[in-house]
């Protein structure tokens, strides 16, 4: 299928790419990414991010970057920050119109990169996000728990995705840019942009998947309790970020109603039938549980909004680069001839 890039919109397309301890994967990860946009007619860029690695990564781009030119810009985190952080830096740093993140580990295939960019353009999406349908890693330890993941994840933030996980999404910059990333919320991506636009605007499109050839995974099983754990963040934040008081308000008076039942069932026997209560569980059970209601409905309702306005401040900064007058004086473009 001819995809026939000349016909879309002008735009700048950059590629960012995390990668922590793949000094053997750089190389033909970056041979790759110029194969794949070989013919491409709009500039770009690559945008490799190394999250602190402790191999030879950072040596092995720096010459990769003066190998290809000055389109090829190396960010260089001063330790690991994670993947979220990184591919954070990544995203602040391109310049592009269309952001498009990968794996830099081999497993995303960037021939794929014009044909997501195309579909973007052309249907006016926010977000094209990669579909692994034909993925290759283990049965039991990636796409079992990948897909129970991918469906309550869907079901939760209402977001229909297939694929959750697949690192290779084309955005349009000045939306992915209105969405802060921290902790390990990179897996929520879709989710995030949902509360920014529309999730009519997000589409996906079956993509290359490839076993991987060097290295090892950098995620295990215990991944799938984290997962959960974000998407309870995520779940607040879709349904309760403009009233969090709701959201903490109605676990704190359920809790307080539930002691206040006991407390008052514990005044008729006192009262009413005139038996002592100081030496029973339950006056101790119903007095706390109405003391931690309130503390949940102060406390949550606090902390939550804070720590929202501390992260969308720009106060919080979730990496520290260690180049950036390199970065900010790189003009490089790649663009065909």
């Amino acid at each position: 299928m001819t995809l026939a890039l000349e016909t879309l919109p002008p735009h700048r397309l950059s590629v960012v790419v995390p990668m922590y301890n793949e000094e053997e994967s750089v190389g033909p990860m970056v041979a790759r990414v110029h194969e794949g946009l070989a013919n491409y007619p709009w500039p770009w860029e690559l945008v490799i991010v190394d999250d602190g690695s402790s191999d030879n990564t950072v040596a092995t781009l720096r010459a990769a970057a003066k190998q290809y030119g000055p389109h090829v810009r190396v960010v260089e985190l001063m330790r690991n920050f994670k993947q979220t952080a990184a591919m954070q830096a990544g995203i602040d740093t391109a310049r592009g119109d269309v952001i498009v993140t990968l794996d830099g580990d081999l497993q995303n295939d960037p021939v794929d990169i014009p044909r997501m960019v195309a579909r973007l353009l052309r249907e006016d999406l926010d977000l094209v996000a990669g579909w692994r349908k034909n993925r290759q890693d283990g049965l039991w330890l990636r796409k079992i728990p990948s897909r129970i993941a991918n469906r309550l994840i869907a079901r939760i933030t209402g977001v229909k995705l297939n694929d959750y996980g697949c690192s290779l999404k084309a955005f349009r910059g000045n939306v992915i840019k209105n969405v802060r990333l921290y902790g390990e919320m990179h897996r929520f991506i879709p989710a995030w942009l949902a509360t920014v636009t529309s999730p009519r605007r997000i589409s996906e499109e079956v993509v290359e998947h490839h076993a991987r050839q060097f290295g090892e995974s950098k995620y295990g099983i215990s991944r799938t309790f984290r997962v959960i754990l974000d998407l309870i963040s995520v779940y607040f934040f879709m349904r309760f970020r403009a009233r969090p008081g709701h959201f903490f308000g109605s676990i704190g008076l359920a809790l307080m109603g539930i002691g206040s039942l006991i407390l008052a069932y514990l005044a008729v026997i006192k009262f009413c039938l005139g038996e002592s209560i100081g030496t029973r569980p339950m006056l101790m059970a119903g007095f706390f549980t109405v003391v931690m209601g309130v503390q949940f409905v102060l406390t949550g309702v606090l902390s939550e909004m804070l720590a929202r306005i501390y992260f969308e401040s720009g106060a919080a900064r979730q990496y520290e680069v260690r180049n950036p007058l390199e970065l900010s004086n790189a003009e490089g473009w790649q663009q065909q001839a």
